[in-house]
């Protein structure tokens, strides 16, 4: 039997194999890295305008947010979940408290609240007394009283309810928004902050964290009037100069990021720059409420020693939505007492609730209602959610004598507009108001449920970063859909 004659092809040198395998294995590398730049394929970014309207994935209930985060975490048995039983047993012992559930130590013992409570509405919503104005709203409100978070701390669990994990780094819900829907209004940026004090977490409770910085926020601070650094052109300077200098700075930049494709920050970069400019005419007229009737500008209080910061950032929210500003989220600051006294960290009750709630619920109350009905009357409402709310509740036994430790286990947010169902109830504390009991809502069930409101199905909403899609709800997040009118 012949044997077969071997094949005649000529081995790879060792160069050649090396060269060649090195070649693929590189263009696998390239892919990956490119799939990490473009992110999840549910959405499609153009790579020469990031902020392009993108059209829902689902038929959308709201277009826009407006975030009233009410930095230091109020109390929800002083505020929206009223506990007879915790009126009738103040000073007993609290069935099941956990002296280590906030961040300090706590007694043990009942502290009823210090407020009057009444029912308010057709929806019949107890509010207690510190809220005279938003509670001539409840019919509008969506309350959720069973949220709880693992964060016991303002800095993670503020994280935790904005960027679904205590971990630094992650994206914001405001820059995943912007980066699934884009902006309505190119001339704007699609994601605003407000804040007077910089709330605990700083920056990482709105980075866009490992999404382009596109997505960004722009911040605006109420102590300088919500001005934008180095928005105008220098007096000395012409118009067709500027834009002669920054065509030339595009040229520029964009030869220099193609020898760099994946460095998605330069991309981010050009993109700045020419939102500026477009910024420059568009900006200044959303921030100027000179053009606002005095009888707005009296609605909103924004001429009051006690509520005209958060009164003017409340309007400047109003006027940011309806000119196509996509997400605006405004940190509560500074409260003024009765006394000439000032809260610089608001609703963070630790040594007396009713003190410090009373001249916080004075700092926001009319503000916030303000906003409601301002945005009703104009038919904005329908399709913009508002959120109020803080990043945990308050114990309900005390903390000292008058005071209440932090209590990531059961607090209430509420919503309104936006497809949410109004003057409804979801979810229950215990009868102290001191645990969720009933229907469980963690920060991955809110967002899922806002996002869904939006037109944008959480599990789609991707971005590949080292190698994995992320998402803003993680593994988890569960729609909550009897929250949707």
């Amino acid at each position: 039997m012949n044997s077969p004659k071997p094949i005649d092809i000529p081995l790879p040198t060792r160069r050649d194999f090396l060269r060649q395998s090195g070649l693929g294995f590189g263009t696998l590398a390239l892919a990956t890295l490119l799939g990490e730049q473009h992110g999840g394929a549910a959405v499609t970014v153009n790579a020469a305008n990031p902020l392009a309207v993108r059209p829902p994935m689902l038929p959308a209930r709201a277009k826009r947010v407006i975030w009233l985060f009410m930095t230091g975490a109020p109390s929800q048995v002083d505020t929206w979940d009223y506990k007879p039983e915790l009126q009738k047993r103040g000073g007993q012992t609290l069935p099941g408290s956990d002296p280590k559930t906030g961040f300090f130590t706590t007694s043990g013992k009942i502290l009823a609240s210090p407020f009057g409570w009444k029912q308010h509405g057709q929806s019949g919503s107890w509010v207690s007394d510190i809220f005279p104005n938003l509670a001539q709203h409840v019919d509008k409100m969506c309350f959720i009283h069973s949220m709880h978070l693992k964060a016991n701390n303002h800095a993670p669990a503020s994280m935790e309810l904005m960027c679904g994990a205590s971990i630094p780094g992650r994206p914001s819900a405001g820059s995943w928004i912007s980066y699934g829907l884009g902006a309505e209004n190119q001339n704007l940026p699609s994601f605003v902050v407000m804040h007077e004090t910089r709330p605990r977490g700083d920056d990482a409770i709105w980075s866009a964290g490992f999404l382009p910085k596109t997505y960004q926020a722009l911040t605006l601070d109420a102590r300088r009037k919500e001005t934008i650094d180095n928005l105008l052109r220098a007096k000395d300077e012409s118009e067709t100069q500027q834009r002669a200098t920054l065509d030339l700075l595009r040229d520029v930049n964009a030869d220099h990021a193609k020898l760099r494709p994946l460095q998605s920050e330069l991309l981010a970069r050009i993109n700045s720059f020419e939102l500026a400019y477009r910024m420059q005419t568009a900006a200044p007229e959303a921030l100027d409420l000179a053009d606002e009737t005095t009888a707005t500008k009296e609605l909103y209080g924004i001429d009051s020693k006690v509520c005209g910061t958060f009164g003017r950032q409340c309007l400047l929210a109003r006027r940011l939505i309806e000119r196509g500003v996509r997400y605006v989220q405004i940190f509560a600051g500074k409260s003024a007492g009765g006394d000439g006294s000032v809260n610089d960290v608001p609703w963070d009750g630790h040594n007396d609730i009713e003190k410090n709630h009373r001249s916080c619920a004075v700092a926001t109350d009319q503000p916030a209602a303000a906003l409601l009905h301002d945005l009703a009357a104009r038919g904005l409402l329908e399709d913009t959610l508002v959120i109020w709310g803080g990043e945990f509740g308050r114990t309900s036994d005390s903390q000292g004598s008058l005071g209440r430790d932090h209590n990531p286990n059961g607090f209430t947010i509420w919503m309104a507009g936006g497809g949410a169902r109004p003057g409804f109830h979801y979810g229950a504390t215990d009868e102290f108001g001191y645990k969720a009991v009933e229907n469980k809502v963690q920060a991955n069930d809110l967002h899922a449920t806002i996002l869904h409101l939006l037109g944008i199905e959480h599990e789609k909403l991707t971005y590949r970063y080292n190698g994995l899609d992320f998402r803003l709800t993680g593994l988890a997040g569960n729609i909550l859909h009897e929250l949707v009118a």
